[in-house]
């Protein structure tokens, strides 16, 4: 029996069956192949669907925080409305008492209370401390939940907060940014000079003043206060640069006015002048206040101040600046030039500023 030219399960062979053979082992070959090109093209598109994913998930979670957060605060900040402008306001305790802007009030009531229902209420004066530029009226008959105070230390720059608060008598309006720095010393147009101010990117408009400056947990960290404004833009607010006071002295000197009427213990440093910017600059002394640490340190009307604890000084709001980054008891050099144009230095106790 003659055998066959090759054996179907020769590998080595070379009839039509091998080949056959050989043409099915190489589509399996090139399968494989593409199959594992195809399976790495997987993996990648699984990993950027897995990402795309993940951002939806945190954009979702970050906006749910948002909407949370909103809710929660908009029925504890109100509207004040006086005779002269409206100003916003944080519900301080669940007495009807509301913390606000001193230059909110200023110009004197009758004041008004509306909530974020839109339900008003008459309110009355407690009591304001000018230098802080913090008031506190009292809601008459007004059921209001309280704002919960943040510690301000605890904040950090790039903390994302939100402003709301009621600007051109929009209720419950909100903007939104970062901290985008801590620590300034502000000069108000009011005069006063706000130490250890917080700067936010939030929007702070008219009438967001007294309003409120929250964190993601809807703490209350801030009250925004002014907007910085740019000389280029005709004296119009500058874009992203806010201020607020903190929470913690918000909180202190608020609490304060309440139980006293007045501020007690401002924390603020008090030398006793009135000054006004001389042409050469410096602070002119045009009057000195009795008892005060001035008056016990020799400086008398005519004398200019160049200097405070080695800080110089070019201005009567430079004064006030180096003042306010100074605290009651320290003692400090001010560098003096009287009247005959002498030079000489008091060592002067710094006191109290007085809070009634």
């Amino acid at each position: 029996m003659s055998q066959s030219p090759s054996s179907p399960n020769t590998l080595g062979g070379s009839g039509p069956g091998v080949r056959r053979l050989r043409l099915f082992l190489a589509a399996v070959i090139i399968t494989a192949v593409l199959a594992g090109c195809g399976g790495g093209g997987s993996s990648k598109t699984t990993t950027t669907v897995q990402q795309t994913s993940a951002v939806s998930t945190n954009v979702s979670s970050l906006q749910q925080s948002y909407v949370r957060v909103i809710a929660h605060v908009a029925p504890q900040v109100v509207q004040i409305s006086t005779p002269h402008g409206l100003g916003s306001g944080v519900v301080l305790d669940d007495k009807g008492e509301v913390v606000t802007n001193a230059h909110v009030v200023a110009e004197g009531g009758p004041f008004r209370v509306t909530d974020s229902r839109g339900r008003r209420y008459g309110a009355t004066l407690v009591g304001t401390f000018a230098p802080d530029d913090l008031a506190v009226v009292h809601a008459q008959k007004a059921s209001l939940p309280p704002a919960k105070f943040a510690d301000s230390s605890k904040l950090h720059v790039g903390d994302i907060v939100l402003a709301v608060g009621n600007p051109l008598g929009l209720r419950s309006s909100v903007t939104n940014g970062i901290i985008s720095a801590l620590g300034r010393t502000v000069p108000e147009p009011t005069g006063a000079v706000l130490p250890n101010v917080i700067q936010t990117s939030a929007p702070i408009n008219p009438g967001n003043s007294g309003g409120a400056l929250v964190n993601l947990k809807g703490e209350v960290v801030g009250i925004p206060t002014l907007a910085a404004t740019d000389p280029q833009l005709g004296g119009g607010a500058a874009p992203g640069i806010g201020f607020a006071i903190p929470s913690t002295l918000v909180s202190d000197i608020a609490h304060q006015i309440v139980a006293h009427g007045h501020v007690v213990n401002s924390h603020r440093a008090y030398l006793g002048v009135e000054t006004a910017t001389g042409v050469a600059g410096a602070a002119v002394v045009v009057g000195v206040q009795p008892e005060s640490p001035a008056q016990h340190a020799g400086i008398k009307p005519g004398d200019q101040i160049t200097a405070v604890a080695g800080k110089q000084v070019g201005s009567a709001a430079g004064l006030a600046a180096a003042l306010a980054e100074l605290a009651p008891g320290q003692k400090v050099a001010v560098t003096i030039v009287t009247p005959n144009h002498s030079q000489r230095t008091a060592h002067v106790t710094l006191g109290q500023y007085p809070g009634g």
